[in-house]
């Protein structure tokens, strides 16, 4: 029979501690660095801050910080305190935080001192929000207090609050491509799930590691890299509160020399095209690296493991499943394609009617695991959508091959029919950016003079100047690449193509300006 009582910060945090790893760094950040047993001591410190200010359990407080050694004790101070935890994006223009303070009631707000300008003059409207705790330095003439003068005196020890397995933890928000993020509410469980199936089943993340990543905690894919993974297996984590330029993860890898990096396909292209690009440059230690959030291109993947040879492993997760269900594993490397299920995950390609394709035919990803969360918060029709039964609508299309792994074709909404055959906007993306000259692209899908789809695609070059020849070479390359009635009919360079504060391209965009031309 299942515990009636399971407080994930019981097993990620304080289990360590009785494991004997309390003086071992659990966090470093560019200023300092905190032990397992100075980590547990703070949140202890947050949790009593928290019932001081009156926040009860269930109830929300929202973080919206930089990844310092700050984070995870706020976090985990709030769970422990039985305080749901709102992990907010950094990126997001001032009404977006309106929107989602308001939507979520947080009584509470943890925020970087940098973001403080952004969310000031958005602050008297929100009736719910009471308390604003400035986490660092508070800039000059600021109105709030710091979390260090909140928790001056306090005791390092509490109780912690006995939650059901199935209460929600901590909420995140999904990247709101297509519109208005979505609270996606996770329980206490999921931590510990994504982190015995993923970061120890496939990744074999072990207590020695250092790991390292460029995504942001806010992220369910950063949350999972940088805090549940390692603390998992009392390993360690270097934080980065500026943005993850080349520069700066070529800093941090030759500093700190993680073990394991985890990135975005972007992220990797772009440090491939830097000119400090060298192994001299990188960790010595490093032994595995690893990409989600978008689907890695295969000349990308080719191209680190020659220059570093380390493989990358790329994989598919989301918000709403928590993190990485469908990977490439160590030694079990195709790229070119998101790997195999991982363990622990059942997966589905359906057709629009629901059926199983069979293996060679495009697909709707489906899935059930443990780590899916509770539903959406205030969004009932789109929980009902996306959460069916024990099935996970995950809206992204695939291939599956006679071997069991996947190829990622696109998001369902994305794709479209030239001349009767489905084309997969990303697979003419892939084909893209595999020549030498362009860095980006995005493909959408665009009436000719008959009122007949076709690619039209939007791209950022890679140094080179926009030509006649060159829109010609690219298309040949393409015809050659995926097939002849795949190439865009269509190219325009542009400075930069539209995404969300995740990284996503967001097509929508491109499809508002090209049918507004």
């Amino acid at each position: 029979m299942t515990s009636q009582t399971y407080n994930a910060v019981t097993d990620l945090l304080d289990r360590n501690i009785g494991d004997g790893r309390g003086e071992k760094v659990a966090f470093i950040d560019r200023k300092r660095q905190v032990t397992y047993r100075q980590l547990q001591a703070e949140s202890c410190r947050v949790a009593h801050l928290l019932k001081k200010l009156g926040i009860r359990q269930e109830q929300r407080v929202a973080q919206i910080m930089l990844d310092t050694v700050d984070y995870p004790a706020v976090f985990f101070g709030a769970m422990r305190a039985g305080v749901v935890p709102v992990l907010l994006n950094t990126l997001l223009p001032a009404e977006q935080y309106a929107y989602v303070l308001k939507d979520c009631r947080a009584r509470a707000l943890f925020v970087s001192p940098q973001l403080l300008a952004t969310l000031e003059p958005i602050l008297p409207r929100l009736a719910d929000l009471e308390q604003v705790i400035v986490v660092g330095e508070a800039p000059a003439g600021a109105r709030f207090k710091t979390l260090e003068a909140s928790l001056k005196g306090l005791p390092d020890t509490f109780e912690t609050v006995e939650t059901h397995p199935d209460e929600p933890a901590f909420w995140l928000y999904s990247s709101g491509s297509t519109g208005m993020p979505k609270g996606v509410k996770h329980v206490h469980t999921s931590l510990m799930e994504t982190a015995k199936l993923y970061g120890q089943g496939v990744l074999g993340m072990r207590e020695d590691d250092v790991v390292f990543s460029a995504a942001k905690l806010f992220f369910a894919y950063g949350l999972g890299n940088s805090l549940t993974f390692p603390m998992s297996v009392g390993a360690t984590a270097v934080l980065l509160d500026e943005r993850p330029t080349p520069a700066k993860v070529f800093e941090v890898m030759h500093r700190d020399q993680p073990t394991m990096f985890f990135g975005a396909a972007t992220g990797y292209a772009g440090m491939l095209v830097d000119p400090a690009c060298a192994p001299e440059n990188g960790s010595q230690r490093l032994r595995l690296c690893i990409s989600a959030g978008e689907a890695l291109p295969e000349h990308v993947g080719l191209k680190w493991k020659e220059r570093y040879g380390v493989d990358i492993l790329d994989g598919i997760g989301s918000t709403e499943m928590l993190h990485i269900y469908v990977s490439n594993a160590p030694g079990d490397v195709k790229y070119g394609t998101t790997g195999r299920a991982v363990p622990g995950y059942d997966v589905r390609l359906v057709d629009e009617d629901g059926r199983d394709v069979a293996d060679g035919e495009i697909g709707e990803m489906i899935l059930r695991g443990p780590s899916a969360a509770e539903g959406y918060w205030n969004q009932r029709e789109k929980s009902r959508n996306t959460f069916q039964g024990h099935w996970m609508r995950t809206g992204d299309k695939f291939r599956r091959d006679g071997e069991g792994r996947y190829t990622y074709c696109g998001r369902s909404d994305d794709m479209f029919k030239v001349s009767g055959i489905w084309v997969s906007p990303f697979e003419v993306e892939n084909a893209l950016v595999s020549h030498p000259s362009v860095l980006e692209a995005a493909v959408i899908p665009a009436a000719d003079s008959d009122g007949l789809l076709k690619p039209k695609a939007f791209i950022v070059l890679n140094g080179a100047h926009p030509t006649s020849a060159l829109d010609d070479d690219l298309k040949e390359h393409v015809k050659r690449s995926i097939g002849p009635w795949k190439y865009p009919r269509w190219i325009e360079v542009v400075d930069e193509l539209p995404k969300t504060a995740t990284g996503k391209i967001q097509r929508f965009k491109l499809r508002e300006l090209s049918n507004a031309a």
